[in-house]
């Protein structure tokens, strides 16, 4: 064979499925099958590349190209691979055009996006029109929530959907019902007041949901998901007792279980850890708390002596646990080394902390185990610990005490993949620090945030909105939001003329200010992309 005369073709098919295998699936079937030729024609169509098909993949292209491809599939793909698919990711507004393609009989998984309160009275009922594939066939149902009526009651929410979502699919073992990224306050599920029976499943093994508060995640334990192994949920909010009385039986059939909860609570030992102690079979354990008030911080020999020791079984435990306190003798400072000597169980050392101190009597400890493995981050400072967070994309800085240039040049290495920021700082540096950062080896060097696409600065002084939307400073390529005072953005862009602050600001597509105003035509010259 000559090297320099090699087509496709002419390689082994094990070649060509380790080359393919980096595509996605919907691109291999659309590429390959039904192009006159025999050999990739079947190929295309072997179960690593049909048995799983991600049509919001494809949702990002124009919608002429999106609907040329989503037109083919459903006319000459589907119904020839439709035995072999298994799982399917869709977006609501495609959803029927796809299932209405060909039957699909060993369909058992389902992603959706942009599920809304619509879709149960128009697919998940006896009746409709594909009722018969999701009832009996579907074992694993995602849905990911873009709910657009906030205001519907969680009670009535949860009596209208979830609740008929989990009796209508007969067979269902797994099922996750989480928001979209862009939604922070849709109706999650509440139980109060419900019989168990409401909310029931005796084949139901992993269920990962958001919850209203803390007694919600009681009553999903109270025996009305008896094969329940593994829980994973997000509570709103956290009260410092039980309001309702639920069944406290322990949990054998429990594995892993994972709690998180943004905002900060009181009641750490006479909620969280009472709950624990009846999870003696745990064998995987996560824990996302933010604690405030009470006469301690919670660090290892606590962990230990009343969480850990009660899981003979537990060998995985993920966490990150803040104890916001006030500070007794402010003349007595705990530091992170002070911590770190707190955990002395070996499986469980891999650990770090930060200790902050606040005038005039405020501390707060944060705790969490390495690698770090959440999403979010809030009220951070500048103590970020010399580690790299590659799973934060969410992140709040707040601090009394001025943001310098080292402190963002160390941000956006801590935080490679930040998505989302806010900076609460009313600060500004010294004009000294303003300037030093001109003798420091990288002050030639633009600070990059390649992925970030939102950036609030409404609680900023105007100096950190120079920093980051002067070109000559930050790099934003991605930003699509921007929240700030239309002050500080008059000043800073100097009334929308200002030539080094344009380019950071040319994809903007939703600028968030104090006040709704009507922006004046200077602001639609300066943020050509943003929505009228």
């Amino acid at each position: 064979m000559n090297q320099h005369n090699v087509h496709l073709l002419d390689l082994p098919n094990e070649i060509l499925f380790f080359i393919l295998k980096k595509l996605d699936n919907i691109h291999v079937l659309y590429s390959l099958l039904g192009i006159n030729n025999q050999r990739l024609h079947i190929i295309a169509q072997e179960q690593i590349f049909t048995n799983i098909l991600n049509f919001v993949s494809i949702s990002q292209s124009t919608d002429e190209i999106f609907s040329t491809i989503l037109n083919r599939f459903c006319t000459s793909i589907l119904p020839i691979i439709h035995k072999n698919v298994k799982s399917l990711i869709v977006d609501s507004i495609s959803m029927e055009c796809i299932l209405r393609a060909s039957n699909y009989p060993n369909l058992t998984e389902l992603k959706l996006f942009n599920f809304n309160k619509a879709i149960v009275s128009q697919y998940f009922m006896d009746d409709s029109l594909f009722g018969h594939i999701f009832k009996q066939q579907i074992t694993n149902l995602i849905l990911i929530i873009n709910e657009n009526n906030i205001e519907i009651e969680k009670e009535a929410y949860t009596k209208n959907v979830y609740v008929v979502i989990l009796a209508f699919f007969k067979n269902l073992k797994h099922l996750t019902i989480v928001e979209s990224s862009s939604m922070d306050n849709y109706p999650r599920l509440s139980l109060c007041d419900l019989s168990p029976t409401t909310f029931f499943s005796s084949t139901l093994t992993k269920l990962c949901i958001n919850v209203k508060n803390f007694d919600d995640v009681q009553a999903l334990l109270d025996g009305r998901l008896k094969q329940l192994i593994t829980l994973i949920v997000q509570v709103d909010s956290i009260h410092d007792r039980i309001l309702t009385s639920y069944k406290w039986n322990d949990l054998p059939n429990l594995k892993c279980f994972s709690l998180t909860c943004y905002r900060s609570f009181q009641g750490f030992d006479n909620v969280i850890v009472r709950l624990l102690h009846r999870m003696i079979y745990l064998e995987e354990l996560t824990l996302y708390l933010h604690i405030f008030g009470g006469s301690k911080f919670i660090a290892g020999t606590h962990l230990d002596n009343e969480i850990l020791i009660h899981m003979p079984q537990l060998h995985t435990f993920i966490f990150y646990i803040a104890s916001e306190n006030v500070i007794a003798d402010p003349t007595i400072r705990v530091s992170n080394d002070d911590i770190q000597r707190t955990f002395t169980n070996i499986e469980h050392r891999q650990v770090a902390c930060m200790v902050d101190y606040f005038k005039p009597d405020t501390m707060i400890c944060r705790i969490f185990s390495l690698p770090f493995k959440f999403h979010r981050l809030e009220h951070i400072t500048n103590n970020i610990p010399n580690i790299i967070f590659n799973s934060v994309t969410y992140l709040k800085l707040w601090d009394t005490d001025p943001f310098k240039y080292k402190f963002f040049v160390r941000l956006a290495r801590a935080f490679p993949f930040l998505k989302n920021l806010s900076i609460r700082n009313i600060v500004r540096p010294f004009l000294f620090d303003q300037n030093n950062h001109l003798r420091d080896k990288d002050w030639l060097s633009i600070i990059e945030y390649p992925h970030l696409i939102s950036l609030d600065m409404e609680r900023a002084h105007s100096y950190y909105v120079e920093d980051f939307l002067n070109e000559t400073k930050a790099y934003l390529p991605h930003l699509t939001e921007l929240k700030v005072l239309y002050y500080s953005l008059q000043i800073v862009t100097k009334y929308f003329t200002r030539n080094e602050t344009r380019r950071n600001c040319a994809r903007v597509r939703q600028l968030i200010v104090e006040n709704p105003i009507a922006y004046p035509k200077d602001v639609y010259c300066y943020f050509p992309s943003l929505s009228v």
